[in-house]
């Protein structure tokens, strides 16, 4: 293995939110994906939060997530929102978690050709905050495992 992972997927697939490791959050809402709980959580409208829920796939919950009456303060909040999607998928999916602890010391580069530059690297260029906050809850979960 070279000191990178650049992909979520094949044998890394669990680090995509797309991943099928659902969960429950504070309230006992189920999600299917880290995916829908990130998207929903774009609104503050509750129906609006349980459409996004409720849709068939990840893909389905990120289209939808661009149609949502966007929350006045996303740009301040949407680090704490996918700190909290994470927190709960690998908390709730302990073969995940253990996973994710495997791939220590491994930088964790989320590389994307969909140009997404925020949360992952598109052509070497990005910040890649998914792999960053991946890498610090992997960090926390070391004390665990």
């Amino acid at each position: 293995m070279s000191g990178q992972i650049t992909k979520f997927d094949g044998d890394f697939r669990f680090l995509s939110n797309f991943y099928n490791a659902g969960f429950r959050d504070e309230y006992g809402f189920y999600w299917p994906t880290s995916e829908h709980f990130y998207q929903a959580h774009k609104t503050v409208l509750p129906h609006e939060q349980t459409w996004v829920r409720e849709c068939s796939s990840p893909g389905k919950a990120k289209r939808l997530g661009k149609q949502v009456t966007l929350r006045e303060d996303w740009e301040e909040v949407k680090i704490q929102i996918m700190q909290r999607a994470l927190f709960f998928k690998f908390a709730q999916n302990p073969v995940c978690a253990r996973a994710l602890v495997k791939t220590n010391p491994l930088e964790l580069i989320e590389g994307n050709t969909w140009g997404d530059v925020y949360w992952g690297m598109c052509n070497g260029k990005g910040k890649n905050m998914l792999g960053k906050l991946l890498m610090e809850l992997r960090s926390e979960l070391l004390k665990y495992f």
